[in-house]
C-alpha cells in the first residue's frame, strides 16, 4: 500500500470512528427545552408530558425553558443563536415557524436555513370558544351576529394560530372584529371569561374546563372530525365552513449546522418517548395528537407550512409588516 493510500485510509478509519464517539458523549449536561409560550399554555403542557420520558432515556436533565412573547419570535431566535451541539432545542410550534415568517416582512429568522428539524411532535386540538354571556351559541349565529354588529365584537389571540385562524374565518365569513392581542392563551382565556372578549380560537387545556363547567362555549373545533374530549361539539366544517384549513403543530428542532448524529440520537429518543403509555396517555388527556417522523420529513413539512401560511394570509388580505 502506498503512503498516499495509507493516509487515506487512515483518516477514513479515525472520521467513522469519530462518528458513534460524539453520539456517545452527546449529552454531556442537561439540555435546555425552550418553549415559546407561558407556563399553563397548551405547548407547555406537552413539553412536561414528552420530556420525562427522554431525561430517562438520554441520562441527563430536560429543563424547561419558558420564552413567551412576540409570537414565539423571541425563543426561536434565543435558540437560532444558541451552540449547535444538541443542548439547546426549540419546542416549536406552527407560531414561531411559518406565522411568524409570513406576518413579518423581514423575520428574525429563516425557520428552514437556521434550523435542524428533529422530528414533528404532533397536532393540537383547538376550539372556537365563546364567552357564555355572548349572545349566541353556533357559529351561524356568531357571524350573522358579527355582521349586524361589524367592529363591536372582540376577539382575543394567544398565538398566531388565533390569528392567522381569525384572518381565515373572518375573509371567508365576510366579518369584521375587533383583534385584542395577548401574549398566551391563559390571560386571553380569563378575560374570554369575564366577556371583556367575546370570542378565542383555543386549546382545549386552556378552554376546555371552562366550557364543560358552563363559563365557556366551544362552538366548533377546528379538527377534521369531532374531538373525543367533547364530542357534541360540530367541527368547523360542519357547522358550514368547510374551505378552514388552519392545522396547529408542534416540533422539535436543534440550532442550525447541529451534528447529525446528534440530531439522530434525539429523533430516535423523542419517538421513542411518544410511544410510552404514560407519554400517551398525557397527551390523549391535553387533546393532543402525537405524531413523530424524520428529520427530512418534518423539514419539507416546515417549507411547506411557510407557504401555506404566507397563501392564507395573502388571501385574507393580510399584509406582512
Amino acid at each position: 500500500m502506498s503512503q498516499r493510500s495509507l493516509l487515506i485510509t487512515t483518516g477514513l478509519v479515525f472520521s467513522l470512528a469519530g462518528v458513534p464517539a460524539l453520539a456517545q458523549t452527546f449529552p454531556s449536561k442537561p439540555i435546555r427545552v425552550v418553549v415559546p409560550f407561558p407556563a399553563g399554555s397548551a405547548t407547555d403542557a406537552i413539553a412536561r408530558v414528552i420530556t420525562p420520558a427522554v431525561a430517562q432515556a438520554l441520562g441527563q436533565s430536560l429543563v424547561i425553558d419558558n420564552k413567551p412573547g412576540a409570537d414565539g419570535a423571541i425563543a426561536a431566535t434565543e435558540v437560532a443563536k444558541a451552540a449547535a451541539d444538541g443542548h439547546t432545542l426549540l419546542f416549536a410550534t406552527n407560531s414561531p415557524m411559518a406565522a411568524v415568517p409570513a406576518l413579518r416582512k423581514q423575520p428574525p429568522y429563516d425557520p428552514v436555513a437556521d434550523f435542524a428539524p428533529v422530528t414533528d411532535l404532533g397536532r393540537y386540538t383547538f376550539f372556537l370558544f365563546a364567552s357564555a354571556a355572548a349572545p349566541f351559541k353556533t357559529l351561524p349565529e356568531m357571524i350573522a351576529h358579527a355582521k349586524a354588529n361589524a367592529g363591536k365584537l372582540n376577539y382575543a389571540t394567544g398565538n398566531t394560530t388565533g390569528i392567522v385562524s381569525f384572518a381565515q374565518m373572518n375573509a371567508l365569513a365576510g366579518i369584521n372584529m375587533t383583534h385584542v392581542p395577548y401574549k398566551g392563551e391563559p390571560a386571553a382565556v380569563v378575560d374570554l371569561v369575564a366577556n371583556r372578549v367575546q370570542v378565542m380560537f383555543a386549546t382545549i387545556t386552556t378552554g376546555g374546563a371552562h366550557a364543560r363547567e358552563g363559563r365557556l362555549k366551544a362552538l366548533v373545533t377546528t379538527l377534521p372530525s369531532r374531538s373525543p374530549a367533547m364530542p357534541e361539539v360540530p367541527t368547523i366544517a360542519e357547522a358550514g365552513m368547510p374551505q378552514f384549513s388552519m392545522v396547529s403543530w408542534a416540533a422539535l428542532f436543534a440550532p442550525g449546522g447541529t451534528p447529525r448524529e446528534v440530531v439522530s440520537r434525539l429523533n430516535r429518543e423523542f419517538v421513542a418517548a411518544m410511544q410510552r403509555p404514560e407519554v400517551m396517555s398525557g397527551a390523549e388527556k391535553q387533546a393532543f395528537f402525537l405524531r413523530s417522523s424524520t428529520p427530512e420529513q418534518l423539514g419539507a413539512f416546515v417549507r411547506e407550512q411557510k407557504d401555506s401560511y404566507a397563501r392564507i394570509l395573502r388571501e385574507a388580505g393580510v399584509q406582512p409588516e
